[in-house]
């Protein structure tokens, strides 16, 4: 069997799966793939970015068994000015309530940036509040519990305005826009991914 791969940016508001619930908009809305090639993990309703799509249960099984620990790019634009003692504690790991329990996040990256990264416009954008400023970060994670940075933002005082991964190891979004979709070969794929 030849199996397929794409790269997707998935937009704001919109689920990370093929079939609609409550009305809300889903992946087939945006793009259209073979029947049986689904995304590998997810990205919550309102977060936006990278997606793989596939076929392929080799590659799901490696992406998503929490033993291989590859690292989640994301960018986060947070309400207030991120101090020095959130992004420390970012990094040592926080606590953070999973399925009703408390989980304390691994140690990641965070970077606070010094300006907006560039990127496409949110649709819709978020709302601007000329009293409460904002600031970016860039967080590295090798773990993807469930809102899990919103969820570390949140706990820091700095809550989360819009979240965008941009990369997954060695695959990127670069210049796609959101609803970009990009078909990539087996080859191409398993090499960002796992160099080989």
């Amino acid at each position: 069997m030849q199996y397929k791969y794409y790269i997707i940016y998935k937009p704001y508001l919109v689920l990370s799966q093929f079939t609609s619930a409550g009305g809300k908009p889903c992946l087939k809305d945006f793009f259209e793939v073979e029947k049986d090639v689904y995304p590998v993990g997810r990205l919550d309703h309102d977060s936006e970015g990278l997606l793989i799509l596939t076929n392929d249960p080799s590659l799901n099984h490696r992406l998503l068994h929490p033993q291989f620990m590859h690292e989640r790019e994301y960018l986060a634009q947070c309400e207030g000015l991120i101090t020095a003692e959130a992004i420390h504690q970012l990094i040592a790991g926080v606590p953070v309530n999973i399925n009703g329990a408390i989980y304390h996040t691994g140690p990641c990256k965070a970077i606070l940036l010094k300006e907006a990264p560039q990127l496409p416009d949110r649709d819709p954008p978020i709302r601007f509040r000329k009293n409460i400023p904002t600031s970016w970060v860039r967080l590295i994670l090798t773990e993807g519990k469930n809102r899990q940075v919103r969820k570390m933002m949140a706990y820091t005082g700095f809550p989360v305005l819009r979240l965008i991964r941009c990369r997954i190891r060695n695959i990127m979004l670069t210049d796609m826009q959101p609803g970009d979709l990009k078909p990539v070969s087996h080859r191409t794929i398993y090499r960002q991914l796992f160099g080989k």
